[in-house]
């Protein structure tokens, strides 16, 4: 069972958001074969608050999409992720498909990057994206 706590930092609204994230993630959680208990935050946050974080964490100035904090002192508990709604309503436009695609890819990407996956190596990076590209596919989230 994987429980979803969303906290939308963003706007008022969770209604638009709800769906998809847990779609995407519970999707993600099956096609991974986990099997026990997994609890997931997801932050819904501007480019103000990533870029923050983003420099915070990783010393880079500038705003980015996602990012993921694993939690690696509890098996029960998998991390935060953070999304940037202002990035995803931006890529969406950029990439020309939907909103709600866009936020499916960028949940599926911070689950799998709190779940141990990452993109640091070409084979990482193969591995990483080409479950990402299942997930997405299995969940109807289409370009």
């Amino acid at each position: 069972m994987l429980k979803i706590n969303l906290i939308n930092e963003y706007d008022q609204s969770i209604k638009p958001y709800k769906k998809t994230i847990h779609k995407a993630m519970k999707v993600a959680y099956k096609v991974l074969s986990l099997r026990k208990k997994r609890i997931i935050n997801v932050i819904l946050v501007s480019n103000e608050k990533i870029h923050e974080l983003n420099l915070m964490y990783r010393h880079i100035d500038l705003p980015t999409d996602v990012i993921s904090f694993e939690n690696e002192d509890s098996l029960e508990e998998l991390g935060d992720v953070f999304i940037s709604i202002d990035k995803t309503i931006a890529q969406a436009n950029d990439f020309g498909h939907s909103f709600e695609r866009e936020l499916a890819f960028l949940s599926i990407h911070g689950f799998l990057h709190c779940n141990g996956f990452d993109h640091l190596t070409k084979e990482e990076e193969t591995e990483m994206f080409s479950l990402q590209d299942i997930i997405l596919e299995q969940a109807k989230f289409r370009r």
